[in-house]
């Protein structure tokens, strides 16, 4: 796990950007980056155990590579380690200012603060407390700095951006996250089957797959589910909403996945491949099916007389030879059959359509067996 440093929560100015700041923006500055680094001291070991954060790497003791960074000049033409130590000093009110006589420990976890201001935001962890409000949606936070990243959502500000392909951020921690993709770094290693993520909450997702654990319920049938983006799909079951819309056809979808399937309707895109016959398909499921064809796989098996299939559609059928079941009726006759195709050639009877033509004399049938019958005789004649 990677060890939390000041750089990590810090945001950086050119001396020419910290002048074009109004004195109002400086102050907020100074606030929020102090109110960083008290944090960070103040859940050491508390919030995170695998956080190695320590008072040294928030004083700045750095790498010999990163140095100069944090040397060069900070606000005020001061050195970034001259700006903490002053502001730690200066912008902290007397009336938040301990002594080093007067208590600095956390009753809860008898945690000692060189501020009174830290103690109060660690205390706010274990209270519950949120005295830091959001004007526009209400919403509230705990710590300062949770409220200026929060205020971005309503901004638009993103003030952190990927070097590598241009995309911002709001939080720095989400461009962290995101560097990844370019690093390919996933530091999250499941114990048990040595899987590994770029992000805890995925790690978090996938751990529940040994566990068995579906935390997430649906209200109105009771069915549970590992993560929240599955049961948000599931309930548009009960809804009926289908949010993702063809733009060609404006056929609507649940999932975002099935309208990409759909899709490749109208494109012919036929990415799946059949590596024995080269056949294509525009479903993963259908390129399943057809390669049964090559391995005679018959996975589906009928508990009555033990006859086997390789489609489920077709056991379905075969059960009803013992069910007796005929749902399909011909709306003329009334006749019923076991399944579609059945009554789709019993309609031409009535139709009197005849779609199979022999090549030969030019000669039509109903059913395809009738023209298979038929050109017999013209192989005997040869």
């Amino acid at each position: 796990m990677e060890a939390v440093t000041f750089k990590d929560v810090a945001v950086d100015f050119t001396r020419e950007e910290w002048r074009l700041l109004a004195p109002p923006q400086k102050e907020l500055y100074k606030e929020v980056m102090l109110e960083n680094v008290w944090n960070l001291l103040s859940v050491e070991g508390e919030i995170r155990p695998d956080m190695k954060v320590t008072p040294t790497e928030v004083s700045f003791s750095v790498e010999e590579t990163e140095k100069q960074k944090f040397m060069s000049d900070g606000p005020d033409n001061l050195t970034w380690r001259e700006f903490c130590v002053q502001s730690q000093n200066s912008s902290v009110p007397e009336h938040q200012k301990m002594n080093s006589e007067e208590s600095r420990e956390c009753n809860q976890y008898a945690k000692t603060f060189k501020h009174r201001a830290s103690l109060a935001g660690y205390q706010r962890i274990h209270t519950g407390k949120k005295p830091y409000e959001c004007k526009q949606c209400g919403e509230t936070f705990s710590q300062k700095f949770q409220l200026a990243g929060h205020q971005r959502i309503h901004s638009g500000e993103k003030p952190y951006k990927c070097k590598q392909c241009g995309k911002t951020f709001r939080e720095n921690s989400h461009l962290a996250q995101h560097q990844r993709i370019h690093s390919g770094a996933k530091p999250y290693e499941c114990k048990q089957c040595g899987k590994t993520f770029s992000q805890i909450s995925s790690f978090a997702v996938h751990q529940r797959v040994h566990t068995g654990e579906k935390p997430f319920e649906c209200n109105q049938c009771r069915k549970t589910f590992i993560c929240s983006s599955n049961l948000a799909v599931h309930q548009r079951v009960h809804t009926g909403e289908k949010p993702f819309e063809c733009k060609q056809c404006r056929k609507t979808f649940s999932q975002s996945s099935n309208l990409a399937q759909h899709q490749r309707i109208h494109t012919g895109e036929k990415s799946y491949e059949c590596k024995q016959c080269g056949k294509t398909f525009r479903l993963r499921f259908d390129l399943v099916k057809h390669q049964r064809i090559h391995t005679e796989e018959k996975p589906y098996e009928c508990k009555q007389c033990g006859k086997t299939f390789s489609q489920s559609s077709n056991l379905a059928v075969h059960q009803r030879v013992h069910t007796g079941e005929k749902p399909y009726e011909c709306n003329q006759c009334q006749k019923t059959f076991s399944c579609s195709s059945n009554l789709t050639v019993h309609q031409r009877v009535h139709t009197g359509e005849k779609p199979y033509e022999c090549k030969q004399c030019g000669k039509t049938f109903s059913q395809k067996f009738s023209l298979a019958g038929h050109q017999r005789i013209h192989i005997s004649e040869v």
